[in-house]
């Protein structure tokens, strides 16, 4: 069962349009979706609410403070993918595994899994 930390990018993009693709890791039945409160609420079916460790950022990892509260609370809950669509930030780190989670697209999860249908 993979762990998904969703960034509040991917709960906009659910939220605000009915037919995005990224809807459909709701519905996954084999998988544990992840966020911080420090991310938006919406949606929030079944999704546990991760803070943010005490951890310093990773070597290497240079982040905008806005976005670092979400890379340490996917650390934090020892997510397999960190999912975003914040390709400013992420950018960089877009298929590296970053202390463990492996950061990418909602839709590159999607593929990556064979749940794109």
């Amino acid at each position: 069962m993979d762990r998904l930390f969703l960034d509040a990018n991917v709960f906009f993009s659910a939220a605000y349009k009915p037919n995005a693709r990224v809807v459909r890791l709701w519905k996954l039945t084999d998988v544990v979706l992840l966020t911080s409160r420090y991310a938006p609420e919406k949606l929030s079916r079944e999704l546990r609410l991760v803070e943010a460790g005490r951890h310093p950022l990773p070597r290497g990892v240079s982040l905008p403070e806005k976005d670092v509260p979400i890379l340490l609370a996917a650390l934090e809950a020892e997510a397999d993918y960190l999912l975003t669509g914040d390709i400013r930030h992420f950018g960089p780190y877009f298929g590296k595994k970053i202390a463990g989670a492996t950061v990418v697209l909602p839709g590159q999860y999607l593929k990556l899994s064979n749940r794109y249908r």
